[in-house]
Parts: structure tokens; C-alpha cells; sequence
């Protein structure tokens, strides 16, 4: 299978694989590895190619088989991970008191497609490339991508994506519209994470914001080891209505 024969922990870069396809399966295998895909924003996209496909010529990187033509997505996995122990989350003081005079509720995969619009929406420029946008969707309708929602009434205001690997979820991305929203994603995913016995939560790379939640750095050997220990043992995140307090 895809990503099994690599030696990810080794690798010598973050960047440990280019090309294959943006499909469901290929996901499910790279994240069963401890890889995800991180294509470039549009506007860096042809510069970016240029500089991987440097690296494939050379041998650097190893190209997938069953590549297409065109330009080739680059698989990584960051050295040192920046996790959640979800059972260890520091919910600051400013974010709970937050939480109590919003009254905003949660729910589990009621609105994925939202949720990832919404991420892609950054006025800064995006990764999640129309092609990222269907293989996330597609891997979302197999069971395997969940998105969790922030709710004033009936108004959408933050959220985040991921995919859970056995006991293992992978955030990829988060948005608010609320100041706070998004922190209280976090929270939520935590604490519903932990009623489904699921211990880590891949934040991917180190944040200010996440540092104050508890996020740790581990080395990629440590991550990748979990992943593949907890990425068999099945898990359900409750997705029922909540209100956060």
C-alpha cells in the first residue's frame, strides 16, 4: 500500500513523498503513516512544482507510483508533531468564561461541506485547492474526514476538519467568524475525543494559541509509532448536539 514502504520517520525533510492521486484511499493510507497533503496556494503553485520536481530528478524525494501528468502534490510529515493530548487540554480561564457568556452549541458532521468553504476562505490565500476540497469531501461521505461546528442559533460561526485514523485525529484546518469560535472547537473536539477513548489530537505545527491549550512537540519517530499502534482500534465521536460551558 501507498506510504507503507516509506520510512517517514527518516525521512531527511518534512516533505517525504510527491504525486499519486488526491483521492480517499490515498488519504486513508498517507494518515495512516502520519503524512498529509499540503499543496501550495494557487498563486505559489508553479514555483512550487518546479522546486519538488528539482528534488524528484535528484532523487531527494520518492514519487508515488501511478502518478499522473501535471503537478505533483507533496506529502509531508513535520519534524517535530505538534500534538493535543486530549486528556491534558488547559482550557485557559479567558476561553471558559468565553464559553459561558456565548452560548453557542456544537454539533459533529452537520455541516462538513461548510466547514471546509469556509477554512479555504482566507483572504491570505489557501492550500485547500479545489482538488483538496473533493478528496476531503469523498474521504467525508466514506466515514473517515469529520467536521465539527460552532453555532450561534442557527449561524455557523467557527469550526474545523480533520480525519480520525483509528484513535488517532488529524486536524487540518479551522475557521472562525466569532472571535474565540475556533478555540472553542478545540474544546469541544477534546472533550467529545475523549468520551470515544481517542488520546491524540494531530495538530500538525506548533501554535501560540494551541501552546496555551497544552499542545506539546514530539519528535516525528514518537508520532509516527501511535499512529501506527492506535490506527486499528476503532473509534466514535459522539456527534449529538451540545452547549458549550
Amino acid at each position: 500500500m501507498l506510504f507503507d514502504d516509506l520510512d517517514v520517520a527518516a525521512a531527511p525533510r518534512e516533505l517525504v513523498a510527491l504525486g499519486g492521486v488526491l483521492d480517499p484511499p490515498t488519504l486513508r493510507a498517507a494518515y495512516r503513516n502520519g503524512v498529509f497533503p499540503w499543496p501550495p496556494s494557487p498563486e505559489h503553485a508553479g514555483a512550487h512544482d518546479r522546486s519538488v520536481r528539482r528534488l524528484a530528478r535528484k532523487g531527494a524525494v520518492p514519487v508515488l507510483p501511478g502518478t499522473p501528468d501535471g503537478p505533483l502534490v507533496p506529502w509531508v510529515s513535520p519534524d517535530p508533531r505538534a500534538v493535543l493530548l486530549t486528556h491534558r487540554l488547559a482550557v485557559p480561564k479567558s476561553v471558559r468564561q468565553l464559553l459561558r457568556r456565548r452560548g453557542w452549541e456544537t454539533t459533529v458532521d452537520a455541516a462538513f461541506a461548510a466547514v471546509l468553504d469556509r477554512c479555504a476562505d482566507r483572504a491570505e490565500g489557501t492550500w485547500i485547492t479545489q482538488a483538496m476540497k473533493r478528496a476531503y469531501l469523498g474521504l467525508h461521505e466514506e466515514g473517515g474526514a469529520h467536521s465539527l461546528e460552532v453555532w450561534d442559533g442557527d449561524r455557523l460561526v467557527g469550526g474545523l476538519y480533520g480525519v480520525l485514523t483509528g484513535r488517532v485525529f488529524s486536524g487540518e484546518s479551522m475557521f472562525f467568524l466569532e472571535s474565540g469560535a475556533s478555540k472553542a472547537a478545540v474544546v469541544d473536539l477534546c472533550h467529545r475525543l475523549v468520551e470515544a477513548d481517542v488520546p491524540i489530537l494531530d495538530t500538525q505545527q506548533e501554535s501560540e494559541h494551541l501552546l496555551a491549550m497544552g499542545q506539546v512537540l514530539v519528535h516525528r519517530e514518537e508520532y509516527v509509532d501511535a499512529v501506527r499502534t492506535l490506527r486499528d482500534q476503532a473509534a466514535v465521536i459522539p456527534s449529538e448536539r451540545r452547549l458549550l460551558v
